[in-house]
């Protein structure tokens, strides 16, 4: 195991919470549980009993499950339940609820409260005398039927670590006995309040010594862990077997072939489960911060789950939430989406025309609506011998059962069922499949209706999408106008004659701002339009800055995105005009002693508006747009202090079909993901790297560098006096201590929402991991702001953990040295 993973488990022996527990373990004949009544491990971990979900139970009844849950996690999280695929259902009048019991002939049985009837049982014991038999919950989670007759040996007659769920625990097996046939395999829940079956399974592959994730009762495997090599599996490095703390091993016998992990330290609650949405996790609790820390997650891309969002819907990051039904369709369940379970997907608003009882496919009035940037979905049939999309389309519109259709470079495709597994084209796509170009069959009447409103499905490409093209024409309008005597208009963007600009800048007098690019001034149009004069200097790297910027923010629109109005060429010359920010930029009211000081909610309104834009340029374009600088200088306000992204002079492009982009180190220090020292290939991850920095300094109010000599001089001291720390380590400690508040700007006096506080925490935690996979997407951040997603503990930083596993006085000099060493990246 990396030094990471055995750390956070150390941590956790020290925060976890540790309990005894003083109910019972045991069922004994003539012992009979219903209730509230308890099953509580010796060690306080793991509780037994009934539970009902009445969500979704029949009007007039209770719907009761019987589970294993971890007793101290405060949310209901069971990691076993018996009948998950048949509750009892019982009337809500009822007095009383299941009873759990060992029955006549030595079993454990649950009965129905009213009749009494058996509606659940092991099925292990029937000839066993009841008098010796009890049924114990272990210290492990086990629930274990114990035959008792033989005083020098007891014997184990059922184990619910044989039959698991939806959940592996330390000590349990996953795989087969060869011997009886014993298959051991986890299930997801159906959604996150139905813990009946679901349709994605964990398994160990029957073929080869490596994990699996398929859909259940069929062939469809859509990750696998790779190979083990005696240590772990190549597919997941981050669980390596035989290290201090943690142990995993994968074990192939003459009887049994089968995969089982084990803690050193009891105390740690920690779980292997498959989620309802077809991801395999590993967590552990943190009791001080109580909240699960994700150790691992397969696969990494939610979207790479096999039929996740359900036939004819588009798994993405780009749009929101993170399924959505195709044009023309609506969701089936509502209820199963909401939670948590879109595998049910979408159903058509209109039939089709085409095969109806009054029409043939000749009289069909049946239209195709264009689906651009799209993974095309799955069991697509080629067609031979068609040439042209033209006759791509006529094939499929003259065949009723032709569902969509596309034509590229592998000829003309087209599907006859439902359309499953469609996948809009993914930001940081390492396979460099471009996105194809699909045809979904519609009636006339759902054709009709997209006229009139902006389609819910595909890659949102907007103005963006033609940058290419406007950036030449702008250099043509460019040279043109060194001639020309009045301004001209290209597209959205304003040619600016000089001297107009010297005329509303009253001759560049007011100067609201300067950098390395030169000089920014405050003016005004003759309509009063409050506009700000960018000047670049120098030859070459302003001609550089001005290309960039008009090539990226010069061509899209959005609401946290600066408005370029228009540009400048007088000679050697070049100016931008943006439209004026009367509220400056983010860092004069963080840093600065003349700026206003932000509450809580607007900071965490510019925190999500900064991620909004951000996902705009990564995601929604069609030429994915790297910034390479966020920084809070970099971040501009209105005058309702809506966040405006700046300063696209860095800026690089990422076509579709690319991954990373290779390019010379910018940014600034403090600001820079590790992977800039490297030389390596950007991607967009090192926005959010930044992004990440930028969280941080918005809860501090202060910059993530500062020594406690400069902090001090503008703002009160740190409760505990303590500002020699460099600010994300502290962040990361503090974050896992469960005392986020200490992290706030003392300014606000403590006034802020805590869970708000915690969520930026996390998010900002998550987004300065070095390694650029473990970092969310801008889109994830959003959804995560927004309530969409939850948000589990990150871990610490590998750079910030080597320095938190110092003494805890860190000296100056240290400090130097690390704050120079994260300057040089």
């Amino acid at each position: 195991m990396p030094p990471l993973l055995y750390t956070l488990f150390v941590l956790i022996v020290f925060l976890g919470d540790h309990r005894s527990a003083a109910a019972t373990d045991t069922i004994s004949p003539g012992d009979v549980h219903a209730g509230e009544d308890r099953l509580v491990s010796n060690n306080g971990k793991f509780a037994l009993g009934f539970f009902k979900d009445e969500s979704s139970a029949a009007p007039n009844q209770n719907k009761w499950f019987l589970g294993i849950w971890f007793n101290i996690v405060p949310n209901l999280t069971t990691v076993w339940v018996a009948n998950g695929g048949d509750p009892i259902m019982a009337a809500a009048a009822a007095a009383t609820s299941p009873e759990l019991t060992i029955s006549g002939d030595g079993d454990l049985v649950a009965l129905h409260p009213t009749s009494k009837s058996v509606i659940w049982s092991t099925q292990a014991a029937k000839n066993s005398i009841s008098n010796n038999i009890a049924a114990v919950l272990l210290n492990t989670g086990n629930l274990v039927l114990l035959d008792n007759s033989n005083l020098s040996e007891t014997r184990t007659l059922w184990q619910s670590f044989d039959y698991p769920t939806d959940t592996l625990l330390p000590g349990a097996k996953l795989g087969r006995d060869k011997l009886t046939g014993l298959n051991r395999h986890l299930i997801s829940k159906k959604s996150m309040a139905d813990p009946s079956p679901g349709a994605y399974c964990f398994a160990v592959d029957s073929n080869t010594p490596q994990l699996v994730l398929k859909i259940c009762n069929s062939s469809i495997t859509y990750w696998s862990s790779g190979a083990w090599n005696g240590q772990y599996f190549s597919g997941i490095p981050e669980l390596i077997g035989n290290s201090p703390g943690f142990h995993l091993g994968f074990f192939n016998n003459s009887r049994e072939e089968y995969l089982q992990f084990n803690v050193s330290d009891d105390a740690v609650v920690t779980r292997n489960f498959i989620d309802v949405n077809g991801q395999n996790k590993q967590e552990v609790w943190l009791g001080s911060s109580q909240g699960w820390l994700t150790l691992y997650s397969n696969p990494k891309v939610q979207c790479d789950v096999y039929g996740l969002c359900g036939a004819f819907s588009v798994c993405s990051f780009s749009l929101l939430p993170l399924c959505s039904c195709m044009k023309g369709f609506t969701v089936r369940s509502v209820k199963d989406w909401e939670q948590g379970d879109q595998t049910g997907g979408c159903v058509r608003n209109n039939q089709l025309d085409c095969g109806s009882s009054n029409n043939s496919a000749a009289a069909s009035t049946d239209k195709f609506y264009t689906m651009s940037g799209v993974i095309l979905p799955d069991k697509a049939e080629r067609m031979q011998d068609v040439g042209s999309s033209d006759e791509c389309s006529k094939a499929c519109l003259n065949n009723c059962s032709c569902t969509a259709y596309s034509y590229g470079s592998k000829g003309c495709l087209v599907w006859h069922t439902e359309l499953l597994n469609a996948k809009q084209q993914q930001n940081n796509d390492e396979t460099g499949s471009n996105g194809e170009i699909m045809y979904l069959r519609l009636s006339a009447r759902d054709m009709k209706k997209s006229n009139k409103r902006r389609v819910t499905i595909g890659v949102v490409v907007g103005a963006c999408s033609l940058s290419v093209l406007v950036y030449v024409v702008v250099l043509f309008i460019i040279r043109r106008n060194k001639n020309k005597n009045r301004n001209q208009n290209c597209g959205n963007l304003v040619a600016f004659r000089y001297k107009d600009l010297r005329s509303a800048t009253k001759n560049f007098s007011e100067k609201i701002g300067e950098g390395g690019f030169g000089s920014v001034f405050k003016g005004q149009l003759r309509d009063s339009t409050g506009i700000a004069v960018k000047r670049l200097d120098g030859r070459s790297q302003g001609e550089k800055q001005f290309r960039a910027e008009v090539r990226s923010i010069g061509t899209i629109q959005h609401i946290n995105l600066v408005n370029l109005i228009g540009f400048c060429s007088d000679g050697d010359s070049r100016f931008l005009v943006y439209e004026h920010m009367p509220n400056r930029s983010l860092d004069t009211h963080l840093f600065q002693s003349n700026g206003k000081l932000l509450d809580w909610s607007t900071r965490y309104q510019i925190a999500l508006g900064v991620a909004r834009g951000l996902c705009y340029l990564h995601e929604s374009c069609y030429d994915r747009i790297i910034h390479c600088d966020i920084k809070p200088q970099n971040v501009l306000l209105d005058a309702l202090f809506i966040p405006k992204i700046a300063d696209f002079g860095m800026a690089k492009f990422a076509g579709r079909d690319f991954s990373r982009v290779l390019t010379t180190m910018r940014g600034t220090l403090g600001y820079l993901a590790p992977e800039w020292i490297s030389g390596t290939a950007i991607t967009p991850k090192v926005d959010v790297y930044s992004y990440g920095m930028v969280l941080l300094e918005l809860v501090s109010g202060r910059r993530n560098s500062a020594r406690s000599e400069e902090f001090t001089t503008a703002k009160s001291t740190d409760t505990d006096g303590n500002y020699s720390v460099y600010f994300p380590m502290q962040a990361s400690q503090k974050l896992l201590d469960g005392d986020v508040m200490s992290l706030l700007d003392q300014r606000l006096s403590g006034d802020a929402d805590i869970k708000e506080v915690a969520k930026v925490c996390k998010i900002a935690c998550w987004c300065i991991q070095d390694d650029e996979v473990d970092r969310p997407t801008m889109g994830q951040v959003v959804q995560i702001l927004e309530g969409v997603l939850d948000c589990d503990m990150p871990p610490l930083p590998r750079l910030i953990q080597r320095i938190f596993e110092r003494p805890s006085s860190v000296s100056s000099t240290s400090f130097s040295l690390f704050v120079s060493s994260t300057d040089s990246r």
